[in-house]
Formats: C-alpha cells, sequence, structure tokens
C-alpha cells in the first residue's frame, strides 16, 4: 500500500488514491465500468483519423489515438499517489491539462494558464501567487500570449495544483499540446480611447465555447486567435493563425451598413516567417465565434497529422488557397461569409510602440499604469503588492501584455501618485524604458529542452549592460528566443536573436545567438533578416552596444531603429558591428 499520511490530502482523498493505486500494483481493472460493464473512456480503435490511415500517423497522433489527452487525469491522481512523473504518451497527454514535464531542463512540471484576453481579477492574481508560493518556485513567468506560467511543480502537487486553479475560476485545460492557445486580446480593451469596440467579450465568448466543445481538442498542431481592437496598444494579431482586426466602414457603394467590423486575417506564423494575411473576409463581432469554429473544425478535419512540420494552418491554406479553405468553412455554417474589399474599411491607427507602459488616460477619464516587468518574471511578493495596487487604487483588475508586461487599470487621478509610490515600492517601476521595456525573453535552457541558450539570464545581463552604457530616445525591442520554435517571436523585434551552440577551438559548445534585424508588426510590420550567427551570448551585450551607437550616429534625423536597420543592406548591417570588438571588450 502507498502511504499517503504526508501527502497533504484529505483523508478521503488519501482513501482512494491508496485503493487506486494498490489496484494498479495488483493487476486489478480500474474501478471505472458504465453500466454496460464496459470501462470508461475506452473504445473500439478506428482504422483512420480523419482519413488518415493509423499506419501513417506521427508519434503523436498516435498518443492521441491510443487516448485522449483530457482523459489522462486518472494518470496524474495515480502519478500523484506515487510521486512519480509522467511517463511515455502521458508527458503528451499532461499538456492537454497545461502541465509539462521539462525535463532535463527540470526534473519538474509546469503549469501553463490559460487566461482569457489576459485578463485577471485581483483574486486571481493571489491565486496564482498562492500556487506560486505553495507548489512553485515562488515567481510565476509572464508569457508572450498573455499568460502565466508556474515551474517547480512536482507530481504530487499535481492535482491540488489543477484544483486550486479551477477553484479560483481560472483553468489551464488545453493550453498545451495540439490545441487552442490562450486567446489573446488587446490589453486596454475596454478602457482605450482610440479603440473602436471593446473585444473582452467576444475573446471571453472564443474562450468558453472552446472550453465546452471537446471536438475542438487534439487539432493537428496548436492554433492561435486573437482580437484587435483597434487601439493604440498592440496584441501581436497579425502573428496569429486567426486574427481579428476590428475596423470602421463608413459609406460604401456595397450598400453595406456602417459601423464596425472585424477583418479576418489567416495563417500567421512568425516562426515560419509569415505574418497573417487579410483574406477577404468582413465579418460583425458576433460572428466571429462561429467563424473561427468552423474554420478550426476545416483544419481539425483536413490537416497533416503524418508530418509534424506540416501540421500548421499555413500549410493546409498553402494547399487549397483561400478560396478553398473558405469554401470548406462555408459549409460549416449557417449564415454566408461576407466578402468585402480590404480598400473599402478606415485604416486603423498606428500603434504606440511601448504603449503598453506608463500612465495613460482612459475613455472614463481614469487612468492605467503599465507596469515593466523584466523578461516577464514576477516574485510572489511582488505579486501580492500589485494586488493590493489593484484593489486600493483602481479597479481589482489587471490585465497581462504579450510583451511580457502588466496594466493596472481604473485609476482615478487623484490616487495615481499613490498608487506609483506602491508599485515601485514593490521594485518594479511603471516608466517607458526604451531599452529594457521592449527586451522580450523565453523560458530559455533553464527551464526548456528546445533552449539552446539562457535567454532570460542573458537577457537580464544585456538589458543591464546596455542601461549602463547609453540612453535611447526612441524605444527598441529585443526579443530573445531559445529555439526555432521562437517562443519570443524574434522575427518580430527591431532586434532578435535565437539560441544557438557555438563552437569553441577545442570542441566544446557555449550558447551563443544568431541575430535578425529589423522586424515589426502591426502598422511596422516586417520579419526580420538575419545578418549575425554564432555570436557568443558572452558577447552579446558589447555588441549590440555597438549596433546601437552606430545607429545613433549614421541614423537619418529621428529615423527609428526598424526603419534604419531595413534602409541597409546586410553587408552594410554587418559593416556595424564586429565580433571581435565585442569579444575584446567583454574580455
Amino acid at each position: 500500500m502507498v502511504n499517503l499520511s504526508d501527502s497533504g490530502f484529505t483523508p478521503e482523498q488519501s482513501s482512494y488514491l491508496s485503493g487506486f493505486v494498490s489496484g494498479i500494483l495488483q493487476g486489478r481493472e480500474l474501478p471505472f465500468l458504465g453500466q454496460d460493464g464496459e470501462r470508461r473512456f475506452t473504445h473500439e480503435p478506428e482504422q483512420s483519423v480523419h482519413g488518415t490511415p493509423i499506419d501513417d500517423l506521427c508519434k503523436e497522433e498516435r498518443i492521441k489515438h491510443e487516448q485522449h489527452g483530457l482523459d489522462c487525469y486518472d494518470a496524474i491522481l495515480a502519478n500523484a499517489a506515487s510521486g512519480e512523473f509522467p511517463k511515455d504518451g502521458d508527458v503528451f497527454r499532461y499538456k492537454f491539462h497545461g502541465l509539462f514535464f521539462v525535463s532535463p531542463a527540470q526534473e519538474s512540471l509546469m503549469l501553463r494558464c490559460r487566461i482569457a484576453g489576459g485578463a485577471l481579477s485581483s483574486q486571481q492574481f493571489r491565486g496564482l501567487a498562492v500556487v506560486a508560493e505553495k507548489w512553485g518556485p515562488g515567481h510565476v513567468d509572464l508569457t508572450t500570449r498573455a499568460n502565466v506560467q508556474v515551474r517547480e511543480i512536482m507530481p504530487e502537487n499535481a492535482p491540488d495544483v489543477l484544483m486550486t486553479l479551477s477553484e479560483i475560476g481560472l483553468t489551464s485545460q488545453g493550453s498545451g499540446a495540439d490545441n487552442i492557445r490562450n486567446i489573446t486580446a488587446t490589453p486596454t480593451t475596454g478602457f482605450d480611447p482610440d479603440e473602436l469596440i471593446d473585444v473582452m467579450p467576444y475573446a471571453r465568448a472564443m474562450h468558453h465555447y472552446i472550453l465546452k466543445n471537446r471536438d475542438l481538442y487534439g487539432l493537428p498542431r496548436k492554433f492561435n486567435i486573437s482580437y484587435d481592437s483597434g487601439g493604440s496598444v498592440s496584441v501581436c494579431a497579425d502573428t496569429n493563425d486567426i486574427g481579428f482586426y476590428a475596423v470602421k466602414v463608413g459609406e460604401n457603394e456595397q450598400g453595406l451598413k456602417p459601423g464596425v467590423y472585424f477583418r479576418m486575417q489567416l495563417c500567421g506564423i512568425t516562426g515560419h516567417q509569415q505574418f497573417a494575411t487579410d483574406c477577404g473576409v468582413l465579418l460583425t463581432p458576433a460572428e466571429t465565434v462561429s467563424v473561427a469554429a468552423a474554420l478550426i473544425r476545416v483544419f481539425i478535419e483536413n490537416g497533416d497529422r503524418t508530418n509534424r512540420k506540416r501540421a500548421r494552418l499555413k500549410y493546409l491554406v498553402d494547399d487549397w488557397g483561400f478560396e478553398k479553405t473558405l469554401e470548406e468553412t462555408q459549409k460549416k455554417l449557417a449564415f454566408p461569409l461576407r466578402y468585402f474589399p480590404l480598400e473599402s474599411c478606415e485604416p486603423s491607427a498606428p500603434k504606440a510602440k511601448q504603449g503598453y507602459l506608463g500612465i495613460h488616460q482612459q475613455n472614463d477619464g481614469k487612468h492605467y499604469i503599465g507596469v515593466l516587468t523584466p523578461v516577464g518574471r514576477i516574485s510572489v511578493p511582488q505579486m501580492l503588492a500589485l494586488a493590493d495596487v489593484a484593489d486600493e487604487f483602481g479597479c481589482g483588475e489587471i490585465r497581462l501584455t504579450v510583451w511580457q508586461n502588466l496594466i493596472i487599470p481604473g485609476i482615478p487621478e487623484e490616487k495615481l501618485q499613490a498608487a506609483i509610490t506602491a508599485i515601485q515600492a514593490t521594485g518594479l517601476d511603471h516608466r517607458n524604458n526604451t531599452i529594457t521595456g521592449g527586451l522580450i525573453a523565453c523560458t530559455g535552457s533553464r527551464g526548456c529542452k528546445y533552449a539552446a541558450a539562457d535567454t532570460k539570464g542573458n537577457a537580464v545581463e544585456l538589458g543591464a549592460h546596455l542601461a549602463s552604457k547609453m540612453i535611447l530616445d526612441q524605444p527598441v525591442n529585443i526579443h530573445l528566443t531559445g529555439c526555432h520554435h521562437s517562443c519570443a517571436q524574434h522575427y518580430i523585434g527591431d532586434i532578435g536573436m535565437m539560441g544557438t551552440r557555438v563552437k569553441e577551438e577545442d570542441g566544446s559548445t557555449v550558447d551563443g545567438y544568431n541575430i535578425v534585424l529589423g522586424g515589426g508588426v502591426d502598422d511596422q510590420q516586417a520579419i526580420a533578416r538575419e545578418v549575425w550567427k554564432s555570436v557568443r551570448a558572452d558577447e552579446i551585450g558589447p555588441f549590440v552596444e555597438q549596433l546601437l551607437c552606430a545607429y545613433l550616429a549614421r541614423r537619418e534625423e529621428s529615423e527609428s531603429f526598424a526603419a534604419f536597420s531595413r534602409r541597409l543592406s546586410v553587408p552594410e548591417l554587418q559593416a556595424l558591428a564586429d565580433t571581435d570588438a565585442a569579444a575584446t571588450a567583454a574580455a
């Protein structure tokens, strides 16, 4: 019998789990029988998955075919009782519950939440702090999908983590593996004076529609959806599989009623160097959930399940084209798709670069404060203090951004100074820093088996080095990503870096980066070009310093770094910084 006396479970839980695990050890049938004696969750294996023969399925598809990922909660309980990490196919299935076994980077589980539109109540933020303090490392990481991750969770604590998440009104269901990821929305929506429409209700509706429909789990690969309100702060909607962009339509020759609609952009996947493209469809806000669901079901039925590298929406649309893709989507809708020329929509206002930081007036006369959280890492004491700030001075809400920062809205003018003082007391700052304000980093090699470099550590060191050496009069975004999966979206940074291993003379390797320049999103949309390969991590501080000094010396008037780097050819850019000089400066 497994001893659960010190596990933290209630006596009832201990009794159940002891019997459960003992049954496994003794080879007994699990106690999940239906009325007809059939075991729950089992099924007669089909000979194909959406037309793909079983023998042709890739490894992950076989795992899903053997057992649906959502049905592995019993394995989570059994592993908790025995203190074991998931094995074999359960490593993949755990991700359907938002749990990632990140060995060998860490011998622990990582929790990825699912936060609709990045909006949290102060109580939910406190609840996440409790999870991080009680079962995690004492901090959380804010992600580039306006989400939260908690690391260093042991298997015996996984059920408590998932139950606590549910009890504070959150979930992690479907936040990993081949599922629709966290729905993102303009972080200032609902109070941005420049926006066309509050998109939070639609992001929430999409979030709950996915949760309530089991057939939307187990896609060929992951899927991203985003809503842009037309406001001044970017949500990088054009990097998503579906990006809904709010637009205004005035009087027009097509006879369409003037008002606010959404353009539908498809197939953003910047890790594959592609932005979403307008597909010609114009939707009312209420139509967006239905159309997205129909398109996702088309993808489920027709996406590639044999080759993971071609299992994203982009490749289905590459094969079919927009016309056929939309025709198949139309078959699943009860209303006709509306086609309307993009040029007949009023152009959106430009985005405010790093507009997610600092003090800004809301559409109700109050203010929001954007708080800089360096590379997205925030401690439990800081979380609790910021939740207090949101309650005492704001409206009890916290918004997460896709830039690894957060926003506290609803602060009256007379409480602004007190709120700023309270934020600064946490060791964080609200002021827009042109260097560190746009410094983005994925988890890196300390917590991800795919990463070739310690991105978070390197990013913090880079920011400190640059801040001690120079002042920029314009913001520059620097993105460090650990591998080709590009979780930090290095191709959209002014300066982007992808981790690689750099060979030393003795044959060993050290952390390093391939460096790209000139990326951007929205009205500054561009895929960055690779300029340097294999720059050592300990040289990137002096190296980027050289580059930025050259930019300040050679730019035309108030030219942005993005415009400057796009104006020059790759050889001209390579002449701006010297790896040998950077190595000497770093020594």
